[in-house]
């Protein structure tokens, strides 16, 4: 199999995907060439929940859920596909937050709106720039992904770049969910080894989320399908933007 990207010099968790096999998308939408390959009968329609809203082709895709949905592998593969600059919200997280989840704590909003913050500080550069961007995070609340696209979470906190308050700037997203049930999810954590989020953390994911639901522009996908179907099911999705 290629490998789905490779590490940049930049900042760590800032990663790149090969040469793009889908055109960057302007103001018009977007022509595949050759998207139907990513599954093994071809590009495939969007199914699942969806609310596609009629809108400018996305500046940024994240792809969320819980720990263990597929999120790092999905994002990597997908910014190979699409030639989108890739990073991996786990990549970002303060040791303090490390620390806490592997001690099985789960993270309150108190740890995670920093996190956040920086985040949506990150994004706007790039998309700023005019760079594409795919984001894995676990963005399991709704205020947690009005924080990566509106810079805020409508409170009283709020991010800060350069050690100055920040505008409220927001951007064009797509939202991928990766959906599954507590026991395949589950499975698959206790094979994964190596990394700082345990397995007994996950019940406290599912009972934190909040999936996407309208106005918000999100597609909705079971993990139960294959890797290149949910990619090719993406793919489709982004042709019709």
């Amino acid at each position: 199999m290629r490998k789905a990207w490779k590490r940049g010099a930049g900042k760590p968790g800032e990663r790149r995907g090969a040469q793009p096999s889908l055109a960057l998308p302007g103001r018009e939408r977007l022509r595949p060439s050759g998207a139907g390959k990513a599954g093994a009968g071809g590009a495939r329609k969007a199914t699942g929940r969806s609310q596609a809203r009629v809108m400018a082709a996305p500046g940024a895709l994240l792809v969320m859920g819980v720990s263990g949905s597929g999120k790092s592998t999905v994002g990597a593969l997908l910014a190979s596909e699409l030639g989108w600059k890739f990073y991996d919200a786990d990549d970002y997280h303060r040791e303090e937050n490390r620390k806490k989840m592997g001690k099985g704590i789960p993270l309150n909003d108190q740890d995670r709106i920093p996190w956040l913050c920086n985040l949506h500080d990150i994004l706007l550069r790039d998309v700023a720039s005019g760079q594409h961007v795919v984001l894995a995070c676990s963005a399991l609340k709704k205020m947690y992904r009005d924080i990566l696209t509106q810079g805020k979470d409508g409170a009283a906190l709020k991010c800060e770049e350069s050690g100055k308050e920040a505008k409220r700037a927001e951007m064009q997203l797509l939202v991928v969910h990766l959906s599954g049930s507590f026991e395949v999810i589950s499975g698959r954590l206790l094979k994964r080894k190596g990394h700082f989020m345990p397995p007994e953390l996950l019940q406290s994911q599912f009972e934190t989320l909040e999936p996407p639901a309208a106005p918000e522009n999100f597609i909705q996908i079971s993990v139960d399908k294959s890797v290149s179907e949910i990619i090719a099911t993406i793919m489709e999705t982004l042709k019709m933007k």
